[in-house]
């Protein structure tokens, strides 16, 4: 199965969600005067002293047939008659159509900014124009991947040995299994892996950790329970120079509770990693959960000033609806984006591909 398939099946939850809003969208246009105040709709009542009279029968006239006085159905067009189907309902974007769009949006986690802006761009050459629900999700697929595709890179490799690649984020946002599924592809592509188990306070993420090192064939240094990172690290990294390694990843903690405690954790570390190579770490990757919505971009901001996050991995878009933040997260900070995750197994991590997410965001097919 196809990476695209893949991301399309798993994220239905997002796609559905979107797609059925710009069906429902197109489908429904805003509601009439009649509609909204019924009793305008109604003929005014006779007054009191005024006998009703009845109406005189008119004969129908040979050029109206009785069912003229209902409205005719829409005709289909000439591909429509051609091939036996009616066109697409169609709607005039008009106000209060981007007004629906940007809350459709807004519900899908893409955050008010980024999704007033995707309106804007979208009406630009639409306004008052009818436009199908299909036409729709094509110019939203378009607009959401004109903004991915500046920041859509891979990992960056260097030669200089080792690329020491620092990984950050959250407790429970998959950081742990991103570093193990990264070990095992650069493994697969012939590359020297060394994981350090940093998160030293978390006995179950260093055995986690260890799993995917016999997995993938990868070793991983671990150090007791509550010792210092920072040792570890330079440990790790002065085993990594003298063996030749190619890459070191090393887990961090994400304890956010304590933003202080976390910050000075990881200031030591990035000392002691210069104190053997100045230049390290190379990458500093945040991990991000997008299950998480809106909090994802409060995390961003805070890791930023933790640490020199250079670019972003995201998880579990195959468990919510709320796969727009990562739209939100392109358009506010321009970091990154290297890789998208969707479930557990090796191949459920991939380089992102702003094209393959806008088309399955929106349910279109590929």
């Amino acid at each position: 199965m196809s990476f695209f398939k893949k991301l399309k099946e798993r994220m239905f939850r997002s796609s559905d969600k979107i797609g059925e809003g710009l069906d429902a969208l197109v489908g429904e246009p805003p509601a009439t005067e009649a509609e909204d105040n019924p009793a305008a709709a109604q003929a005014p009542a006779p007054l009191a002293d005024t006998p009703p009279t009845a109406p005189s029968p008119t004969p129908p006239s040979p050029t109206a047939p009785a069912a003229a006085a209902a409205p005719n159905p829409a005709k289909p067009g000439l591909l429509g008659r051609i091939f036996g189907k009616a066109e697409e309902p169609r709607r005039v974007l008009d106000d209060a159509m981007l007004e629906d769009l940007e809350d459709l949006l807004i519900q899908a986690d893409m955050g008010v900014d980024t999704a007033t802006r995707v309106s804007a761009n979208i009406a630009e050459s639409r306004f008052g124009k009818r436009i199908s629900s299909s036409e729709l999700r094509q110019a939203l697929a378009d607009e959401i991947a004109r903004i991915m595709e500046p920041v859509a890179k891979p990992l960056p490799l260097y030669p200089q040995k080792p690329q020491v690649v620092l990984v950050v984020g959250v407790n429970g946002s998959g950081k742990t299994t991103t570093i193990g599924k990264l070990a095992s592809q650069f493994r697969a592509a012939g590359k020297s892996v060394i994981i350090a188990a940093g998160d030293t306070f978390r006995a179950a993420a260093v055995e986690q950790l260890q799993v995917w090192g016999t997995r993938a064939g990868v070793p991983v240094l671990t150090a007791p329970e509550g010792s210092d990172p920072a040792s570890l690290a330079f440990d790790a990294l002065t085993k990594a120079r003298a063996e030749g390694a190619d890459l070191l990843m090393i887990d961090t903690a994400g304890r956010l509770q304590n933003r202080a405690d976390l910050m000075e954790e990881l200031a030591k570390i990035l000392r002691v990693l210069r104190k053997v190579d100045p230049s390290a770490p190379h990458n500093t990757l945040l991990v991000l959960d997008a299950t998480t919505g809106q909090n994802a971009v409060t995390q961003v901001e805070i890791f930023r000033k933790i640490a020199d996050v250079s670019g972003l991995v995201m998880t579990k878009l195959d468990g919510t609806a709320k796969g727009g933040v990562l739209v939100s997260l392109a358009d506010k900070f321009g970091l990154p984006i290297h890789a998208i995750g969707l479930g557990e197994q090796i191949d459920d991590l991939s380089p992102f591909d702003p094209q393959d997410f806008a088309r399955a965001l929106v349910g279109l097919e590929s």
